[in-house]
């Protein structure tokens, strides 16, 4: 297997470097370095996703009618890598672009896609997706938000939780159920809705991190018409499931400091004997770390060799994900506990590495979650990588008002 880039990627690449180095710098020079969560900061990502997208560069495979840059998968994934380089980058867009908005270009009419994808495109306007339930643990389809059918509209009632980025977003993609009468994955309908509806009420939760990505929301008695369905009514499970793979290849990899980062620290932290680095079976740790980001590395070069021959990755995505966000964990709570008494600190000025570990000790956890369960993805790995017999479901065929809730 070649990793290197082809004449047409390398010229690609250098192409992308090029207009990255002006206008990165153009951008900061004109929004400077805003703190997160701050308007300032929405507003610096919402212009950067403007000059992106002016140059065919936010959204490179979709098509030019869309504001896309008609480009290929893996010129996506150069400008990707170019552009992390360059450490200009927001993440307000990648649900939307990397989840809701496919979706809505695959199953909505005409008048939705020229309505929506273009400005989504440019940043204009922002999406999340509602699927998560409180009573639904790891299974989507166990969801409860009911839509009912009133003439030409639907009326929507429920709740949803763990929405990323539902309190800045503008429109959503949820999944409802509007049959109870079947089997819980054949009841299932998808819509787009308006965020900023009175009947939606989006709470923020407080993470401990510090952080407020991930919200409640509550719709009630939310009116919507028909003409915002996406697919076909009952085919809700269908168009969840291309909402989903996308969104395994979004939060396949983890940010967050790796083996190198634990190396660089535990040269100056003290061990046992000397310093914590010259500790045998922390060493053994650390060769481990080695061999699994090795193995990661690897088998996301078989994504990109499958996008540079113009083929479609398939589920083995899913073992970036499971991987990485162990790991990041397990590396993070090594780190953590090597700093003995100051691995409680999770200030960035007084903590090591301005607490890049303490923050991802925090965030793992959710990267375990997010975009399938652990569970959710060793399944697909059994059942569509490994070809094992899929699990035993004793509610396949029991109407979904017939199943226990518990109570």
């Amino acid at each position: 297997m070649d990793f290197n880039d082809s004449p047409d990627e390398a010229a690609y690449r250098e192409k992308a470097r090029v207009w990255l180095a002006e206008n990165a710098a153009a951008h900061r020079a004109e929004h400077g370095e805003p703190g997160p969560t701050t308007p300032e900061h929405m507003a610096a990502a919402k212009a950067w996703q403007a000059r992106k997208a002016a140059a065919g560069y936010a959204c490179i495979t979709w098509p030019a009618a869309f504001g896309g840059g008609g480009g290929t998968p893996i010129q996506s994934v150069i400008f990707g890598q170019e552009e992390a380089k360059a450490g200009v980058s927001y993440g307000y867009f990648t649900i939307g672009l990397g989840m809701c908005v496919p979706t809505v270009m695959a199953f909505g009419d005409d008048a939705t896609k020229q309505r929506f994808v273009s400005p989504a495109v440019k940043g204009d306007e922002i999406w999340c997706q509602l699927f998560s339930e409180p009573a639904g643990g790891s299974d989507v389809a166990a969801l409860r938000t009911r839509a009912v059918r009133d003439g030409d509209e639907w009326v929507i009632n429920g709740q949803k939780v763990w929405t990323t980025g539902a309190h800045y977003s503008d429109y959503g993609i949820v999944l409802v159920r509007t049959d109870p009468d079947v089997p819980k994955h054949k009841g299932l309908t998808m819509f787009w809705i308006d965020m900023r509806d009175p009947a939606v009420e989006r709470r923020p939760i407080h993470q401990m991190s510090g952080g407020r990505d991930f919200n409640e929301v509550y719709f009630t008695d939310l009116r919507i018409k028909d003409s915002q369905r996406l697919g076909a009514v009952g085919e809700g499970w269908k168009v969840a499931l291309v909402t989903l793979m996308n969104e395994r290849l979004a939060v396949g990899g983890s940010a967050g400091p790796d083996y190198r980062q634990v190396m660089e620290l535990a040269r100056g932290l003290p061990g046992a004997q000397g310093p914590a680095l010259k500790d045998q079976a922390f060493r053994e740790t650390l060769a481990d770390w080695y061999v699994n980001s090795q193995g990661l590395k690897y088998t996301r070069f078989r994504t990109m060799t499958a996008l540079s021959r113009g083929q479609t990755p398939g589920p083995e995505s899913s073992i970036g994900k499971i991987i990485s966000a162990n790991q990041l964990q397990d590396l993070a709570n090594t780190a953590v506990e090597a700093q003995d008494e100051y691995g409680v600190l999770t200030d960035p000025a007084l903590a090591p590495m301005e607490a890049a570990f303490q923050q991802s000790l925090m965030w793992a956890p959710g990267l375990r979650i997010a975009g399938g369960t652990d569970e959710i993805l060793k399944n697909i790995i059994a059942e569509r990588v490994l070809g094992l017999p899929g699990d035993v479901r004793v509610d396949k065929d029991v109407a979904f008002k017939d199943m226990p809730t518990g109570r």
